[in-house]
């Protein structure tokens, strides 16, 4: 008789179709809608001053000021979701801790995703929403929106809102920044930083991670 030792079965894991929305899962997921779409989308674009193929994931609090947030480079590939969701856990430990110890979440991640085409879904934002959400349930937050901005403008993919501006390579939406934004530069928030998160500069060199 031989004594020897067996091998555990390997872990399992999701399958790379079974880490990606369709529309219709994320429309049907909950995701909590937002009272002024586009004065969050403006302000992220004045802070990060994102191009194409650049991502900006914030958090919210919950009056929806911008406590955090951080930008980072994408592939050109088509990501898999669970790629997308380690970026995305990864910038939330950066810039704010975690809130697993709450009973229910009090804080809202977004995630706002650019590229050089036109609107509409594609199958890499099915993989940043799976990415997003389960990001969100790993660190204690709030699944929020997903936006797209392109050239054409911005629009909140699940719902039926979007605008021609901001819009990716335009100018800086000084004029439409929200009047109760939060610092967003990367780092929580902290009493005499706001003047100085608001601007852009600043805000790109201490969040995007390349």
């Amino acid at each position: 008789m031989t004594v020897g030792f067996v091998s555990p079965p390997p872990t399992e894991t999701p399958s790379r179709a079974g880490r990606t929305l369709e529309p219709a899962e994320w429309a049907a997921a909950g995701i909590p809608l937002l009272r002024s779409p586009r004065e969050l989308v403006a302000g992220l674009h004045t802070r990060h001053r994102p191009g194409p193929a650049t991502s900006v994931v914030a958090v919210l609090d919950p009056d929806e000021r911008i406590i955090a947030s951080a930008s980072f480079s994408r592939a050109n590939s088509t990501p898999d979701g669970w790629e997308c969701r380690n970026v995305l856990l990864s910038q939330l430990r950066r810039i704010v801790p975690h809130d697993l110890r709450r009973r229910r979440p009090s804080r809202t991640a977004v995630l706002l995703c650019c590229r050089g085409d036109g609107p509409g879904w594609r199958d890499e934002d099915g993989a940043w929403m799976w990415g997003l959400r389960d990001a969100c349930i790993l660190h204690g937050l709030r699944c929020g929106a997903y936006i797209t901005l392109t050239r054409d403008g911005w629009q909140v993919l699940g719902e039926d809102r979007g605008g021609r501006r901001p819009y990716v390579g335009g100018p800086a939406a000084w004029d439409t920044r929200p009047e109760n934004g939060g610092p967003g530069d990367g780092v929580p928030e902290e009493g005499g930083r706001e003047d100085r998160a608001r601007k852009p500069s600043r805000a790109r060199r201490d969040t995007t991670a390349r």
